[in-house]
């Protein structure tokens, strides 16, 4: 019986975009989802004779957002991604702007489903998970991301996923 390739990639379920869907930089098996929680003040109005506060919204905190056992397919990304880092001989690259991406569910097909943009992501974490040259695992990479910001789209176009990664 020959051995049969399996594609790592059909095991990712979430792609990451750059703006727009411009195009696929990284896909991963794991996103750590959206959290935010909104900050309310009581307040209470000057003509409310019962003494009954109303809330106003005031903050909104957003959580990072991780996505995990995947990988980065585009060097352009990778380069953005380190430059908020210390490198070997500098410190962070003055200038490393947030970013606006999207984060789209695949079905079991491959198809394109929800997608949240999260805006003004900026890298915060990265991480290589230990490799073994004795096993059979394949590279996993994980990101995390500060945001300010969130969008949650459905009904998006469903082409079918085939040769994305790396383009």
């Amino acid at each position: 019986m020959a051995n049969v390739y399996q594609d790592p990639f059909r095991s990712f379920r979430f792609l990451v975009e750059l703006e727009h869907g411009a195009a696929v930089v990284a896909a991963f098996s794991q996103f750590s989802g959206v959290k935010f929680e909104v900050e309310q003040l009581e307040a209470r109005g000057g003509d409310d004779f019962r003494g009954v506060p109303e809330r106003v919204s005031t903050l909104t905190k957003f959580s990072p957002v991780t996505l995990t056992k995947g990988v980065v397919g585009d060097e352009a990304f990778l380069d953005w991604l380190f430059a908020a880092a210390a490198g070997i001989e500098s410190g962070p690259q003055f200038g490393v702007s947030a970013r606006t991406i999207n984060v789209v569910a695949l079905d079991e097909r491959g198809r394109r489903g929800i997608v949240w943009t999260l805006k003004d992501a900026f890298p915060i974490a990265y991480e290589l998970a230990p490799m073994d040259g004795g096993s059979s695992a394949v590279l996993s990479e994980s990101m995390t991301f500060s945001i300010r910001g969130v969008e949650r789209r459905t009904n998006a176009p469903a082409p079918l996923l085939g040769g994305l990664i790396g383009r």
